[in-house]
Parts: C-alpha cells; sequence; structure tokens
C-alpha cells in the first residue's frame, strides 16, 4: 500500500488523465447500455426451460407475460349471438401489432365455452408474444389502443389485461436510473456536507461518478458478447454510488485524521493508504466473494448480475485506491475549507457509547441478541414464488379488466396458464387429462402446427407459490400417463418449480462455499481466528433477520399497503432471495471490516481489548452510521421504482444495512468483542504461516497499560 501510495503521487497527472478519460467513456456507454440489455430469465436445462424453448422455436412466442384481451358486448346480447364481430375485434386488434408474431387462443378458434363467462356477455382471448428486448411497454402500447377501437366500432367495449401489466402498476415508462440515482446522490451528499462540513465532501461524489461510469463502459463491453439481466444497470447505479462513497469516506476520513495529528499532506495520504486502505480492498474482496453466490447457480440472468455486481466493488476499490490519493495528495488541503469539523480527536458521543457497552458487555450483548431474534422469527414463515395478485395493481383498467372476467365467474388463473407441448396426434388426449385436475378451470388445444400442439391449461388461481406449482405437477402427471410421447410443461409455474431445482436445491452448498472463502480473507485481514468467525456467523444472523423482516413486511403485509400501497405479496419473488443474500453479505461485512480493522490496529498499540473497543468504535462509528445512511439513501432510491419486485429488493437492501449499522455493528459486535478479551486477537503460528501473515499469539491474561490516543512519536 505505501508502494502503490508513491507510485500514485509520483505519477497523479497520468492516473488522473487515465480516469477522466474512462469517465467520459462511461458518459457514452451509459446512454447505450440500456438498448443492449436483456429481460431473458432462462434456466437452460431445466424441463421447463426446454418446453419453453421449444414453445420459442415452434411458435416464435415465449409465456414470459400472457396477455389476455377482454370483449363485453352490451346488456341483453351473448357472445355466441355476435360471434363473428367478437372474433373480427380480436383479429383486427391483434393485427395492429405488427412488428412481432404472436400466438392467439380465444373462442372463435377452439369453440370452447370455458372462454365465455357465466352471464354470456364477455370473452377473452389468450395473446403470447417473444421475450421483449427492452424495459419498457411492449405489445400493449399497439394491442390496447386498437382492441379499444376495434371494441367501440362495434359497440362493444374492450380491455387489455396480464400478469405483468397489473406488477407494473399502471406504470408504462419504467424507472428512470439517471433520476433515481440523482435521488440516491442527493441524499449522500448531504450526509457527507454533515460528516465534512467542507467542499472535500464532493470529492468522495466525483470518485462515485468515475466509478459508476466506468462500470457501464465495462458492463457494455461485456454484452458484446454475453446477455446481461436488465436489473444490472439499476444495481450499478445505485450500489455503485453507495460502495465507492463509503470507501471515499473511510480514506478521506483517515486522511484528515493523520492530517490532524500533524503529518505533510503526502504523508498522511501514505498512512491513510496503509490502513484504511488496507480495510477498502478487504472490503472490496468480500463484496465481490459474496457474489460468487450467483456465479456458481445455473442460472443465466444471475450470473449476468453477479459480474456486473462484482464489478462494482472491484472498480469502486480501483477507483480509490489510484484516483483519490492522486487527488488528496494535489487538492485535498484546497478543498478542505471550511474545516468546522476537526479529526483530531475521536468521536466523544461515539466513545462514550463504546465505553458504555464494554461496561456492561452482558447487557448489550443480549438486548442485541433479543432484538435480532424478535426480527428473525418471522422468517419461518418464508414462502418464496411470485408476488400474489393483492400486491399488484387494485385500480385502473388492468385491474377493471381482471374484475370483469373475475365477476362472471373466470379464475385469475388466466394470467398464468400452463402450456404443454405434444404430438398433434395426443393433443385432445392431453387436454382431456388436464381438465380432470383438480384447480383446472380450463383446458383446450390452442394451436396445432405440422405435427406438434399446444395445449393451454388454464388453472383456477394464479401459479405464483407452492400451492400453484403444486398444480403444475398434478397437471405434468396426468398428462404424462395419458399421453405416450413427450409431453413438456411450460408457463410461470413451471418456471418457480425450475428455479428452485436449480438454486435452491445447490444453495446450501455455494453458502458454505462463500463463508469459507470469505473466512479465509478475514483471517488475513484481521490476524485472527474468533473475529472472523464471528464475522461470518453474524452476517448470517443479520441476514435471517432481514429476511425475516420483509416477510413481517411485505409477505404478510404489514406497512407494505400504508407505505406504498402495495398489499400483501403473500410470497416472496424466487430469483430475490439469493440477489440479496449475494450483495447484503458482503455489503453488511463492510462495516464489520472497517471496525474490526481499526479495532486490530488500536489493539496492536495498546494491547488492551477495552481500549481498542473504544477507541475502534470512537473513529469508525460516526463513518459507518454515515456510510450506511448514504447506502440507505440509494437503497430508498432503488424502493420508489415501480414494479413491487424492485421495491422489495430496494427495502430488503436498505433495511439489511440499517440492522447491520446499528443493532450487529455498533452493539453486538463491540459487546462481543470486549466479551471475548484476549482470545479476538490469536492466530497461531502454523495457519498465520500457512496464510502468509505475522502470526498473534495469545497474550497474557493482565493486558499492557493502555495509552491514550496521541499523535506520532517526533510529530508535534
Amino acid at each position: 500500500m505505501e508502494r502503490l501510495a508513491r507510485f500514485v503521487m509520483h505519477h497523479r497527472r497520468i492516473i488522473s488523465a487515465f480516469w477522466a478519460v474512462l469517465f467520459l467513456g462511461g458518459m457514452f456507454s451509459a446512454s447505450q447500455l440500456s438498448d443492449r440489455l436483456s429481460l431473458d430469465f432462462s434456466l437452460p436445462g431445466q424441463p421447463g426451460d426446454d418446453a419453453e424453448q421449444q414453445l420459442i422455436e415452434t411458435y416464435g412466442v415465449s409465456t414470459f407475460d400472457t396477455y389476455v384481451a377482454v370483449v363485453t358486448v352490451p346488456d341483453g346480447e351473448t357472445v355466441e349471438e355476435n360471434q363473428d364481430a367478437v372474433a373480427e375485434v380480436i383479429a383486427t386488434a391483434t393485427a395492429a401489432v405488427t412488428d412481432v408474431q404472436l400466438r392467439v387462443v380465444d373462442f372463435a378458434n377452439t369453440g370452447d365455452p370455458g372462454f365465455v363467462t357465466d352471464d354470456g356477455r364477455t370473452t377473452y382471448a389468450l395473446i403470447q408474444a417473444p421475450i421483449p428486448v427492452t424495459f419498457g411497454p411492449y405489445i400493449e402500447e399497439q394491442l390496447d389502443p386498437a382492441l379499444e377501437q376495434a371494441a367501440e366500432g362495434q359497440g362493444f367495449e374492450g380491455g387489455l389485461t396480464s400478469y405483468g401489466l397489473l406488477a407494473a402498476g399502471g406504470d408504462t415508462e419504467g424507472p428512470s436510473v439517471l433520476v433515481e440515482t440523482l435521488f440516491g446522490a442527493a441524499g449522500a451528499l448531504l450526509v457527507l456536507i454533515f460528516v465534512y462540513a467542507s467542499f472535500l465532501a464532493l470529492l468522495p461524489m466525483l470518485i462515485a461518478a468515475v466509478s459508476i461510469l466506468t462500470t457501464f463502459m465495462l458492463v457494455l463491453g461485456l454484452t458484446t458478447f454475453s446477455d446481461v439481466s436488465v436489473i444490472v444497470q439499476f444495481l450499478i447505479a445505485l450500489i455503485g454510488l453507495g460502495v465507492a462513497i463509503d470507501y471515499s469516506l473511510l480514506l478521506v476520513s483517515r486522511w484528515r485524521e493523520e492530517r490532524a495529528h500533524g503529518r505533510s499532506n503526502e504523508e498522511a495520504v501514505v498512512v491513510s493508504m496503509k490502513t484504511a486502505g488496507h480495510a477498502v480492498v478487504a472490503s472490496g474482496v468480500t463484496v465481490a466473494i459474496s457474489l460468487l453466490a450467483l456465479l456458481v447457480v445455473p442460472v443465466p440472468f444471475l450470473r449476468s448480475m453477479g459480474i456486473g455486481g462484482m464489478l462494482i466493488p472491484l472498480v469502486s476499490v480501483s477507483v480509490v485506491l489510484t484516483l483519490l490519493p492522486a487527488l488528496l495528495s494535489s487538492i485535498g488541503p484546497r478543498i478542505d475549507y471550511p474545516r468546522i469539523r476537526k479529526e483530531g480527536t475521536a468521536s466523544r458521543g461515539w466513545s462514550a457509547w463504546a465505553r458504555v457497552i464494554v461496561r456492561h458487555r452482558f447487557v448489550a450483548a443480549a438486548v442485541a441478541v433479543v432484538m435480532l431474534a424478535l426480527l428473525i422469527i418471522p422468517v419461518f414463515g418464508l414462502k418464496i414464488g411470485q408476488s400474489g395478485l393483492e400486491s399488484q395493481a387494485r385500480s385502473g383498467p388492468r385491474f377493471d379488466t381482471l374484475q370483469t372476467l373475475s365477476d362472471g365467474g373466470v379464475g385469475t388463473g388466466i394470467l398464468t396458464p400452463v402450456d404443454i407441448l405434444v404430438p398433434a396426434s395426443e393433443a385432445e388426449a392431453a387436454a382431456e387429462a388436464a381438465r380432470g385436475v383438480d384447480g383446472v378451470q380450463l383446458a383446450v388445444v390452442g394451436t396445432i402446427k405440422g405435427d406438434e400442439a399446444v395445449v393451454d391449461v388454464l388453472p383456477t388461481d394464479v401459479t405464483v407459490d407452492s400451492d400453484g406449482t403444486a398444480v403444475v405437477n398434478d397437471i405434468r402427471t396426468a398428462v404424462e400417463d395419458a399421453v405416450s410421447g413427450d409431453a413438456g410443461v411450460t408457463g410461470l409455474g413451471a418456471t418457480v418449480e425450475d428455479y428452485f431445482s436449480a438454486v435452491y436445491d445447490k444453495f446450501p452448498y455455494v453458502l458454505a462455499l462463500i463463508a469459507l472463502i470469505t473466512f479465509v480473507l478475514l483471517v488475513r485481514t484481521f490476524r485472527s481466528v474468533l473475529l472472523p468467525i464471528k464475522a461470518v456467523i453474524l452476517n448470517l444472523i443479520s441476514l435471517a433477520a432481514v429476511f425475516g423482516s420483509i416477510v413481517f413486511f411485505w409477505q404478510l403485509g404489514n406497512g407494505s399497503d400504508a407505505i406504498f400501497s402495495v398489499s400483501a405479496t403473500g410470497a416472496i419473488t424466487f430469483w430475490l432471495p439469493v440477489l440479496i443474500f449475494a450483495f447484503l453479505f458482503g455489503l453488511s461485512m463492510d462495516y464489520e471490516v472497517f471496525i474490526l480493522a481499526r479495532m486490530r490496529e488500536e489493539y496492536d498499540r495498546t494491547g488492551d481489548t477495552s481500549m481498542a473497543v473504544i477507541t475502534g468504535i470512537g473513529r469508525t462509528g460516526r463513518l459507518v452510521t454515515s456510510a450506511a445512511l448514504i447506502l440507505f439513501f440509494a437503497f430508498s432510491a432503488l424502493a420508489s421504482s415501480p414494479g413491487t419486485d424492485i421495491k422489495v429488493l430496494g427495502t430488503a437492501l436498505g433495511v439489511g444495512i440499517l440492522i447491520d449499522a446499528t443493532i450487529v455493528r455498533a452493539l453486538l459486535v463491540p459487546a462481543l468483542v470486549s466479551l471475548f478479551g484476549r482470545w479476538n486477537w490469536w492466530l497461531p503460528d502454523w495457519l498465520a504461516r500457512a496464510l502468509f501473515v505475522e502470526p498473534s499469539p495469545l497474550a497474557p491474561i493482565t493486558p499492557k497499560k493502555a495509552q491514550p490516543e496521541k499523535a506520532p512519536a517526533g510529530i508535534g
């Protein structure tokens, strides 16, 4: 770190110019990236995905979102009496979608009375299209107005709905990455102004801008040979904002502290790199390692989020350890004006807090454990699947259209049909078998092409959770028993099943691998056996508390309606838990590294665990709290996006950071370190040699007399 710091300062103009070029390239890349991102959520190798690919290859459409076009005839008339006119309305509406191929299944081409409501006045058509290639409006832009116009021309009423349209909550434009990033940046700037009380607050914002735009440029390059999920752009912008500022906050604050102790500007940069810079490297690598969980699972869109996510901390660390010291060594002292807040001594408030915890360590640990236990309890009711309809739009034309069908006796399962691909010769037998399954309201031979056929099965209820996937299993079993050839089953319910098989069956092994790698890294960082074990265990406990919180808030609906106008989701979307784990495991470990690295430094200086806790918390308490607030603002911006899933992700990450920075790091961690005493700092010779670090023998029971924090010898 010292060699790197001196190299950077010696070549600061070249390094600054290098990052300036990447910054400009990133500005261009950011404007191009959104059109290159993918909405593909496929799971290669799984039976449901194999059937989905067969559907795409044979018919050119997907079950990504099945649109339901609804036509209602006037009072006193029936659909059968107006059959030709109704068919013309559907045909005219679908013909308006000219740029993609559609598959339409309705009363006209099946003759099945299940497509007509109980009162005989309303009918519906199932419309499937290819997987969209961009985020935002799709065929509904053409289909919806054409349907309404064609229906009005016949004196009818027309409407369009789908699971995806309901989930969007009526917002057709989609979230703005720029607006959300600016919202998060404004909150971060307020925190930085409070921390520094000088123009120095602008420096971490500049570092974040360079980090985010450089990551965008790298991801744009990644899209040339790999699909990258559309969600990655939000993760880069908002998590990148928080991570880059957090790392900058740590380094700049240590630089300020060393200058306050009388060091020259360049020596302050060197010392801050040797201490805070070392913690930044450990934190960044820990975050990157936690995202290995997304690279190991055989799901392309999660892997792309893992790769994009790994770039966030790695790029941020690179910028913080090169551009930031270059700027501090040149313009740092000039922009540190006015110097209202001093860094010469530790925070009196946080030091007093640490003394209280050390004095009452058993009580502090017990209080933290009880608080975490209360948060964890709801996690035992966690259901993984897809958000229920109750959490989607509850007003507007999409909801009204679905309500018309529900009032007419049509179950909500029309939004999540089960498509069965069978040989054409056995299509009728497959449909008949599916009709006999409990929980099925309709099964028809929807489309025949050559020797292949699609049987459309409509469950009574949406197949978004374990109850729904049980119906899908029953349908699969019934059809396989009824036909002699292959029967492929696809749809949302099949996707949820595939996801469990592809991800959650193997996830415990992935979790063990991530925990082991993190443990080894932290042993090297802290030169301790006990501290890394405690860090990993506390991280897992903190994550359990986060999942308990989102079950209580979102799945059970305790507060989601009041804050977001979203009713209980009934389940947590199947891809969210893995993503939440991967990001929070690393991000929350940041604070552990920041705090314990400073405690280790103070213990090495004084040999007193109590003094290490008091000084460590006194020096890092305000930084960790400020860093947590910055990330919280970023995740609050993410939670402001339309769509329930993104709201759940944003709130989970935000609440996770707050739980970790308050209950865990500010209360439980110092209490446990104080309780463990000299065992915190023990690293045996054999393990130290294996990891190429200096050993840390077990100290005698009576520590050396603690010395107060003071300036280094020979300075002022």
